[in-house]
C-alpha cells in the first residue's frame, strides 16, 4: 500500500516557488509595460535580444493562464517539494527556460512569439519524478509514465481546444516537448556531475 508522502513545509523548500509566483505575478500586474522587452519573440531573438530566451517564460496571457500555472507551480511543490532548495529550482527553471527556447527556435520556426510557464513545468515534474525513483518512491514510475502519454498525445492529436480558448493562445505542446526533454537532461547532468565528484582522486 502506498503511504501518502510527508507534506513539505520546511522553508527552504518552499521558497523558490513562491519567489517564481512573485516574479511571474509582477510581471502579468505590469505586463502592459514591460512584456515588449522581454518577452519571446524570434526576430528579436535573431537579433542577438538573447534576454529573451529565458525573461518569456515569466509572462502570461490573462488571468487564467496565469492561474493555471500558480495551481501546477502549488501542486509540483506538494509532489516534490521535499527535494527542492532554492538553488538547484532555480538552476532548473533557468537551464529548462534557455533549452525549451532554443528548441522551440530552431524546431518550431511558424511559433513567432510565446509565453508562460507551462514548459518549465514539465520540466519540474518530469525532475522530480526521476527523483523519486532515485528515491525508491514507486509512484516516480507512474507519474513519468504519464508525462510521457501526455506528450505523446499532444504531438499527435494536438492540444486542447478549451485550454486554448481559456487562455487566448494556441498551447504550446513543443515547449510541452523540449521541457520534458529538458528535466531529463537536467536530472542526468545533476546525477552524473555527482557520480564523478564522488570518485575517489
Amino acid at each position: 500500500m502506498f503511504q501518502l508522502k510527508k507534506f513539505p513545509i520546511q522553508t527552504t523548500h518552499l521558497l523558490a516557488p513562491l519567489l517564481l509566483l512573485i516574479v511571474a505575478l509582477c510581471c502579468f500586474v505590469f505586463n502592459s509595460q514591460i512584456s515588449e522587452a522581454f518577452i519571446y519573440k524570434r526576430s528579436l531573438i535573431a537579433d542577438h535580444q538573447y534576454w529573451r530566451l529565458f525573461s518569456g517564460h515569466v509572462f502570461h496571457t490573462n488571468y487564467a493562464h496565469l492561474l493555471l500555472n500558480t495551481l501546477a507551480i502549488i501542486l509540483l511543490w506538494a509532489l516534490h517539494g521535499q527535494y527542492y532548495s532554492t538553488k538547484q529550482y532555480f538552476k532548473l527553471v533557468f537551464f529548462s527556460s534557455i533549452a525549451i527556447s532554443i528548441g522551440i527556435y530552431f524546431f518550431t520556426p511558424e511559433m513567432s512569439e510565446y509565453v508562460g510557464l507551462s514548459g518549465v513545468l514539465h520540466a519540474l515534474f518530469v525532475w522530480g519524478a526521476l527523483k523519486d525513483i532515485e528515491h525508491n518512491e514507486k509512484t516516480g514510475y507512474l507519474l513519468i509514465l504519464g508525462a510521457i502519454i501526455k506528450i505523446i498525445h499532444e504531438q499527435w492529436f494536438g492540444a486542447s481546444e478549451e485550454i486554448a480558448q481559456l487562455i487566448h493562445a494556441n498551447v504550446a505542446i513543443d515547449a510541452h516537448l523540449w521541457g520534458a526533454i529538458s528535466g531529463l537532461s537536467y536530472y542526468l547532468l545533476s546525477y552524473f556531475s555527482k557520480k564523478v565528484d564522488k570518485k575517489p582522486a
